[in-house]
């Protein structure tokens, strides 16, 4: 937003020296998506998308017509409106060229896709063999007016998988894994490459999710090859024939297209995962690199509750009534379960895998505990479209799991208020409560204020937290 109000005072200035205002253009292609207004004031209704969408309608109507004013205004940009997704995720499944072209001259010049985003996890993208990363505001500023982006040439750490993932391990327990790796080894400032031949039973889903989460491995990316697979997703949502052939025969011609016999770049240092090895995980309770396997979990956060007891000095329990239920609220509740963020919302294994607990959960009678703030942000509108016709979205709904936006929610900071008993219970007992959520970021105070411990998991776990 500050980087169209600097072209919209640009164009007054050039108007005020006599010149043509619309002249004031970004040089480079520049796409806005909004994504990170919704917060999670309404849930556990059919209707809370349409009252959250109004509030924040309401909230940020003026930021919203200068925005569309924009849009129109100027040329090589583009703007995708609130509630229709979340920007890397918008990215991937809709803007992202891989390879761009344009006519110059009467001759098409093709070149590799690059771009910089206003969003750390802008890193999303290297899931499909597109180069980008997170920058602040000056710095895209700068990039869309057509200054250089400058950095030091990096080292690349090369990570080898092989294998594939076993049956009932997800792509989020095979992310936490990466992370904790990397996190271990120290890529700050490095470029992380991912080769081997694992990546045959590597869908692109799987990939992004990976790429997504270069931030809490510490990369400034962490890229996947152009091959097969992309190629493949490329046609699957929905890019033309011609775009398509473009993307296989550039990456073809310049050496950037694997293959089986591709040969293996030299890389500064190498860690290598075998798959196979990957087990149902959740991390936490303030780092992502902090994962506990899900058999450990029972133990590891018991231990973690007893220190801060004893620290305390008391076993925290409270009774609480809210809409006419009472219940003990205890210490380690989970008051907030959240099927969120860009990192796991774009991948259809693990929404599909969220609605086929749901509705197996429903079919024994199993319902959400009284205290715990349920919500589910799809990263697009594809998400919730697949739920519908595989008969998953209503078993998710009907254990409180509605639809309350699409865009960045609890991930953010956007939670919401804890309902006010539940709010006050916890203050009143000092109580150590938890959130549950299938993002990227769980440092303490960033989910919520009164939530002390917060757990990264696939989304499917964040329904099994919810209910248990």
């Amino acid at each position: 937003i500050p980087a169209i109000v600097d072209l919209a005072a640009m164009r007054d200035a050039m108007s005020t020296l006599g010149g043509d205002p619309s002249k004031i253009n970004p040089l480079s292609p520049a796409e806005l998506v909004i994504d990170h207004s919704v917060q999670v004031d309404v849930f556990g209704k059919a209707n809370a998308m349409d009252l959250n969408t109004q509030i924040e309608y309401e909230r940020n109507r003026e930021r919203y017509a200068f925005l569309r004013w924009g849009q129109n205004a100027f040329t090589d940009f583009k703007v995708v409106p609130p509630n229709t997704g979340i920007v890397h995720q918008v990215n991937l499944e809709f803007l992202a060229r891989v390879v761009f072209a344009r006519q110059q001259n009467g001759t098409t010049r093709a070149f590799p896709d690059t771009l910089v985003g206003t969003d750390s996890h802008t890193t999303m993208i290297n899931g499909i063999g597109v180069l980008g990363w997170g920058v602040g505001g000056i710095e895209a500023e700068a990039a869309m007016l057509g200054q250089p982006v400058t950095m030091l040439i990096p080292h690349v750490v090369g990570f080898e998988l092989l294998g594939k993932l076993p049956e009932g391990a997800t792509a989020t327990d095979l992310v936490l894994t990466v992370v904790e790796m990397l996190r271990a080894r120290g890529v700050v400032g490095k470029f992380v490459e991912f080769f081997g031949d694992g990546l045959d039973h590597l869908p692109l889903a799987d990939r992004a999710t990976i790429a997504n989460m270069a931030p809490e491995y510490g990369a400034t990316c962490g890229i996947f090859p152009i091959d097969a697979e992309s190629l493949r997703y490329l046609e699957l949502s929905g890019r033309s024939a011609e775009q398509i052939a473009l993307v296989e025969a550039y990456a073809r011609e310049q050496g950037l297209f694997r293959e089986a016999g591709t040969t293996q770049a030299i890389y500064s240092d190498v860690l290598v995962l075998d798959m196979g090895t990957v087990v149902p995980s959740i991390a936490g309770p303030k780092r992502p690199q902090d994962r506990i396997t899900l058999d450990n979990a029972k133990s590891t956060i018991g231990s973690l509750m007893e220190a801060i007891q004893t620290e305390r000095g008391s076993d925290g329990q409270v009774s609480v009534t809210d809409e006419g239920d009472t219940f003990q609220l205890t210490d380690g509740a989970v008051v907030i379960a959240a099927i969120t963020s860009c990192t796991n919302t774009s991948n259809p294994a693990v929404m599909l895998g969220a609605g086929l607990l749901a509705k197996r959960a429903s079919e024994r009678g199993l319902q959400v505990k009284p205290w715990v703030k349920t919500s589910l942000g799809p990263g697009s509108k594809v998400v919730s479209d697949y739920l519908v016709k595989a008969d998953l979205m209503t078993p998710l709904e009907e254990l409180g799991f509605h639809v309350v936006g699409y865009g960045c929610t609890t991930c953010i900071g956007n939670s919401g208020p804890l309902p006010e008993p539940v709010r006050d219970g916890i203050r009143a007992g000092d109580l150590i409560a938890c959130s549950i959520l299938s993002g990227n970021r769980n440092f303490e105070g960033r989910i919520h204020a009164e939530v002390k411990m917060n757990f990264l998991a696939s989304p499917p776990l964040v329904v099994a937290y919810a209910i248990a």
